[in-house]
């Protein structure tokens, strides 16, 4: 069958679940391109935010709900989270769905779908977005073989971890930042700004409240560092408006005042004038990397987490641009190493013409390559890829169950 929708078809219903800001973008260009294919003949019913309800979603409940941050928060809403998990499922098995497509928050999305498959094995399940069985818990890929059809990869690495970690199928659809490409890298008049003195130093603490507070004092004391050591620089701090009155106060006390600029829009004009960035490893990475912008990386958490996680984290595989350049062109500085002392020369090395800054370079140039999805967007590859899955994995016409 095609991908066209027909007049004959049956109205096909698609249960989606994305309970984070990124997964709702993921889940809404997921909607339109399914509709692009199926015409009339597609519902939509699940949970959702503001850009999957702009879709014609009307959420099972508000995804507000769910924004938990930090072990402690975690525990004391664990009831709530155990109820909405319980409705989630209720809805699913209700809604009698041809497919399920779960989208990130593996935490919750995941108990989810085992229950749904527990309950009701001939509903085909997808998984957007693979939970990071690459760097830690890997024993989570041969498990999702039970209750996931087939997960649709951001990176183009993973298809190939699944297979060594006898997971479930896995397919590269293509990382959303694929489509925005011209957002991040400069034209003519920026690459020109980018060049000239004093050299913009983007300082990146991180995007959640812990991360500023755990970053904020060995960020500032590195510009302290550079500045009396005479290196020359324009400090520029993008973060989000809800961060906004956190980072003003904790960079109040620093020597050097960075410029604070706030949302999206101006985030991505920074990265186009930017020399060299000071960030906490995380996805920014590889928007950096995407921007052409050498980064030195740092990561300094709580000591219960960094005990867990060097514990279950596998070495070498904390920063997701080197990863996706299958290269360590970049440099990181965890815990104890994330102190002005380490970070300070690391960072004036890449605001000269530097070894150092020509080989993060040469590695950021292959990411077109590596990241390519061919003449189709990520949504359109992982539409056909739901479609094909729906299609042959039954769903509630059928009586074959899918469970493996």
């Amino acid at each position: 069958m095609s991908g066209a929708a027909k007049a004959g078809d049956r109205v096909r219903t698609v249960y989606l679940i994305a309970t984070e800001e990124s997964g709702d973008r993921l889940g809404a260009a997921l909607m339109r391109e399914l509709r692009a294919r199926l015409g009339s003949n597609v519902r939509f019913v699940g949970v959702g935010g503001h850009s999957m309800a702009g879709e014609g979603l009307a959420s099972l409940f508000p995804i507000e709900e769910l924004s938990i941050i930090g072990f402690a928060a975690v525990v004391q809403r664990l009831p709530l989270i155990l109820k909405l998990i319980r409705r989630a499922v209720d809805a699913v098995l209700a809604a009698r769905p041809d497919i399920l497509v779960i989208i990130d928050s593996p935490d919750f999305t995941h108990r989810v779908a085992r229950r749904v498959r527990k309950r009701d094995p001939s509903i085909p399940i997808v998984d957007y977005v693979s939970p990071t069985v690459w760097a830690w818990r890997p024993g989570r890929a041969r498990a999702m073989l039970g209750y996931v059809d087939h997960v649709l990869a951001l990176l183009p690495f993973e298809p190939a971890e699944y297979r060594r970690l006898q997971g479930p199928p896995c397919s590269y659809v293509g990382h959303p930042l694929t489509e925005q490409f011209g957002s991040l890298r400069p034209d003519a008049a920026e690459q020109a700004r980018r060049e000239a003195s004093p050299p913009v130093l983007l300082v990146l603490p991180g995007s959640r409240r812990s991360e500023v507070r755990h970053h904020a004092a060995a960020f500032g004391e590195t510009l302290a560092r550079l500045k009396r050591d005479g290196v020359a620089f324009e400090a520029v701090l993008p973060t989000t408006p809800h961060l906004e009155s956190l980072v003003r106060s904790a960079v109040a006390s620093w020597e050097v005042q960075p410029r604070i600029v706030v949302g999206e829009q101006d985030k991505r004009a920074a990265f186009r004038i930017a020399h060299a960035a000071l960030a906490k490893s995380g996805t920014v990475t590889l928007e950096l990397a995407i921007a052409g912008v050498p980064m030195v990386t740092a990561y300094r958490a709580g000591s219960v987490e960094i005990w867990i996680a060097r514990r279950v984290v596998r070495p070498g595989t904390v920063i997701l641009a080197n990863l996706v350049i299958g290269d360590d062109v970049i440099p990181e500085f965890i815990q104890e190493d994330c102190v002005p002392d380490r970070l300070a020369p690391a960072v004036r090395d890449l605001l000269g013409d530097t070894p150092a800054r020509r080989r993060q370079l040469a590695g950021f140039a292959k990411i077109d390559d590596i990241l390519s999805t061919g003449e189709q967007t990520p949504s359109g590859r992982a539409a056909n890829i739901v479609l094909d899955v729906m299609r042959h994995k039954g769903g509630n016409h059928h009586s074959a169950s899918s469970a493996d």
